[in-house]
């Protein structure tokens, strides 16, 4: 069969490209919750007023179920300010500054798997896709040349 080096190579490019920009998401939505350092914290009713010193700021806020990098949250949008608190390590809980001045205790539920593919943000996968495109091109135009010049 003459198309079976094309066939097997876009398979190939499938599989890669479903491996390399996976469709399930790695976040849950189950809660409200914001990403520091590399760990999530699950946003809780309770208040706390014994603040210490500003830590980081929410760098991406998005609603929509999927996986981001950074300091992301799903409640809080770009800006909002993180803080420790007084007594508390950061391994335990940190505070999220709320637009009317209040903090809101966020407890740390575990490392972000977010993070695990930083390769993998938007910019990043239109990159990889553009590359697979041109590969793909690349051998049609091989394959091309090849029929032609058995003639």
């Amino acid at each position: 069969m003459k198309f079976k080096p094309l066939i097997i190579f876009v398979l190939f490019l499938t599989v890669i490209t479903s491996f390399l920009l996976p469709s399930k998401s790695f976040a849950s939505w189950a809660y409200l919750f914001v990403v520091w350092d590399g760990y999530t914290y699950v946003v809780s009713e309770e208040y706390v007023t014994e603040i210490d010193k500003e830590i980081g700021h929410v760098t991406k806020y998005s609603d929509r179920e999927g996986t981001y990098s950074g300091n992301f949250s799903n409640i809080y949008k770009k800006g909002t300010k993180y803080y420790s608190i007084k007594g508390i390590s950061t391994d335990e809980a940190i505070a999220i500054q709320e637009k009317d001045g209040k903090y809101k205790k966020a407890t740390r539920e575990g490392e972000y798997a977010g993070n695990k593919n930083d390769f993998l943000e938007p910019s990043s996968s239109t990159i990889i896709i553009g590359i697979l495109l041109l590969l793909l091109v690349i051998a049609i135009s091989f394959y091309f040349v090849e029929k032609k010049g058995k003639k």
